[in-house]
């Protein structure tokens, strides 16, 4: 059997397949234990932070959650600054932030919930250009990697035959092949035709759709807030939508419906879209801004779980991430903070089992990283499908008796958060993955839910109608 092992007197080598935000993350890391990071990637990366072709879904809103920023600035010291230099705006996450939830407006207040926001091709320019000043690292653009190459025994995999528009094709050799190519990923195809099982997949699908327009502000628009959120409520209110800020003095507005409540792609439809939600405050800010791109739709919004940690059998050498391991519902902005916290969970996992080794065998790493990630998304993972299961066009499983119970527990903390500026910030510290969802049952709060449900009345079971919904209030201070 192949040995795999990385000793300290040749040069480690390692590849990423794919160049998004996963692919990036993810070569920083691996700078830290391999002399060389190959990233090949499908696109030619643009010069300046605009769109390109393979990541369509970039023309919609992109949130890195706080979590994720956390992880940006210690894989990159200095990046959020390097980010907000290029105007990407700063704000309060609660006080520049109405949310409008289940029971109307959450209250809003200073809070330490600082975000930097930015179009999604400003931070993967600006992730890519710090890697680029790095020399352990080399990009292969306008390639496609079409298998990969292993031993004789097919035990380890030793690197990847890789097909350019107008060159012949090459083999690059490495120690260690990550796939962080996304939803398309074509590992599980590879493993079959070495003679493995590919993973089983979990799908999860609420046929949602959005919607997204970029915009201007109107000339001299003023307003207490920088960022707006109007949740959706299940189980009958499908429609939500975001407001954005991003560099450019810009907005990005994306109109979303679950249960196939689509939002039109023509300028009357997705008006009209927005002048259905649950608030007009959305439709009044944009109906006289200035468009300054098309319409935009997209609909590939399943979430999707191959469980590469359940695998008895994997080959040396080869360890998926990002997408190509978990794709999530983009409604609730958890895909690049996903990316993030997988990238951290390789720098562990390596760390760990590089130090434990004097050799730098990595014998067994696959398995081992892949059960390490499941864990670590195992929180985005059941937030993401618990929401999603509230709505009964939801394909891809019923939530047992278990998550039915969690439901009304949530229902019942949601109907408080309109209130309490304590509940308020603690909802957005998890969503922010900075609090896991266990936090929603400490004592203080598990009382104000239960005193709730004791002194509920049969009228308050139904959640208040969308025509009910209190009009928007300026910003109030409440002390937090």
């Amino acid at each position: 059997m192949f040995d795999l092992q990385i000793p300290t007197a040749i040069e480690k080598k390692a590849i990423v397949i794919g160049g998004s935000i996963a692919g990036l993350l993810t070569a920083q890391v691996l700078t830290k234990y391999f002399h060389h990071v190959t990233v090949i990637e499908r696109d030619r990366f643009p010069e300046k932070p605009e769109q390109r072709h393979g990541i369509p879904q970039a023309h919609h809103v992109h949130a890195l959650l706080i979590r994720g920023q956390q992880i940006l600035e210690q894989l990159f010291p200095g990046i959020i600054a390097e980010l907000t230099n290029s105007g990407a705006p700063i704000l309060d996450s609660i006080a520049d932030c109405p949310w409008l939830g289940y029971n109307g407006w959450a209250p809003r207040f200073p809070s330490h919930l600082i975000s930097c926001t930015s179009s999604r091709n400003l931070l993967e320019w600006t992730i890519r250009r710090r890697l680029a000043a790095n020399d352990q690292i080399e990009f292969v653009q306008a390639a496609q990697v079409t298998n990969l190459l292993s031993n004789a025994n097919k035990t380890t995999i030793t690197g990847v035959r890789v097909s350019f528009r107008n060159e012949p094709e090459a083999e690059i050799l490495a120690n260690l092949i990550v796939d962080a190519s996304g939803r398309n990923s074509q590992t599980p195809q590879w493993l079959e035709q070495l003679g493995y099982q590919p993973p089983q997949q979990t799908v999860v699908n609420s046929f949602l759709g959005y919607a997204s327009r970029w915009y201007h502000p109107p000339e001299g628009f003023q307003a207490d807030w920088k960022f707006l959120l109007i949740a959706s409520k299940p189980p009958k209110d499908t429609r939500s939508a975001v407001l954005y800020p991003v560099e450019g003095n810009r907005w990005i507005v994306t109109l979303a419906g679950v249960s196939r409540d689509y939002p039109p792609t023509d300028e009357a439809g997705f008006l009209d879209f927005a002048q259905s939600l649950r608030s007009p405050i959305l439709y009044q800010a944009i109906k006289d801004a200035q468009p300054i791109s098309p319409i935009y739709g997209y609909r590939r919004t399943e979430n999707n779980l191959r469980h590469y940690e359940k695998l008895s059998r994997l080959p040396e050498g080869l360890i998926v991430i990002g997408d190509a391991v978990c794709a999530f519902n983009p409604v609730y902005g958890q895909g690049m903070t996903t990316a993030a916290l997988g990238a951290l969970t390789l720098d562990e996992c390596l760390s760990k089992r590089l130090s434990q080794q004097s050799q730098g065998n990595l014998i067994g790493f696959p398995q081992y990283f892949q059960k390490q990630l499941r864990k670590a998304i195992s929180v985005p993972w059941l937030m993401a499908t618990g929401e999603d299961f509230r709505w009964s066009a939801t394909e891809g499983g019923k939530p047992d008796v278990i998550s039915k119970v969690m439901q009304l527990y949530m229902d019942r903390l949601l109907l408080l958060q309109a209130n309490s500026p304590e509940i308020h910030q603690l909802f957005s510290e998890v969503i922010n993955l900075l609090k896991p969802p266990s936090a929603f049952f400490q004592p203080g709060i598990l009382m104000q839910v239960l005193k709730q449900i004791i002194n509920s009345h049969p009228q308050s079971d139904e959640l208040i109608d969308g025509k009910n919904i209190p009009k928007y209030q300026p910003l109030v201070i409440h002390n937090s």
